[in-house]
């Protein structure tokens, strides 16, 4: 018999209760077990089961140390782009490479690779696609937004969406900056720099 301590040892989610829990979509769900981010299998009808300690750990996935942190130390803020434009892609890297901040890029093509990054080290800023295939960037930034461990990232959306479609979408979330595309690149090496000052006065606080 199973001790009440361990019980979640033995317990399993449909997909809908693992979306519940981690605060996405059924599909993100179920394209974090396709990508084996989360362990599951099917029943002889067809429908997924996940360990409801496997969603726990993505819940709980711990981070790296605190942004500032890294920062001060001389290192550089980690910058993850999601954008699934290849072009899009190669512009940025041009722009950042030609502003010689302290900043070190990663990029993501889509939103699950995305989540999987975030899960493996917490990146300093995070900017976002928001029309894209799959996991989108709403659902990338409700995943951070609902995770108490990652309210010290920064976080920019980018999109060509009108006002009103993006207002359809439910808008930009509170604290989320937004860029309409085409990107203004002097706004956005503005933004980069307010944030990396931001990080190295955060841990002179700590100091």
């Amino acid at each position: 018999m199973t001790k009440s301590g361990d019980a979640t040892a033995d317990e399993v989610c449909t997909t809908q209760r693992a979306a519940e829990i981690l605060g996405i979509s059924v599909s993100s769900v179920q394209q974090l077990v396709e990508a084996g981010v989360m362990e599951a299998w099917k029943t002889k009808g067809g429908h997924r089961r996940i360990p409801l300690q496997a969603v726990l750990r993505y819940k709980a996935a711990p981070p790296t140390p605190a942004p500032a942190a890294a920062a001060a130390r001389g290192g550089v803020a980690t910058v993850l782009v999601v954008e699934d434009n290849p072009m899009q892609r190669g512009l940025y890297e041009r722009q950042f490479a030609a502003w010689g901040l302290p900043l070190s890029l990663i990029f993501c093509e889509n939103g699950y690779q995305a989540l999987m990054e975030i899960a493996r080290r917490q990146p300093h800023i995070l900017l976002a696609d928001i029309v894209m295939d799959g996991i989108d960037g709403y659902e990338v930034v409700k995943t951070i937004l609902a995770d108490p461990q990652l309210a010290r990232m920064h976080i920019a959306m980018l999109s060509g969406l009108s006002p009103e479609d993006l207002a359809r979408r439910g808008g930009v979330p509170p604290g989320v900056v937004f860029f309409a595309k085409p990107v203004n690149y002097d706004e956005l090496r503005g933004y980069m720099r307010a944030c990396c000052a931001q990080l190295v006065r955060s841990e002179d606080a700590l100091n």
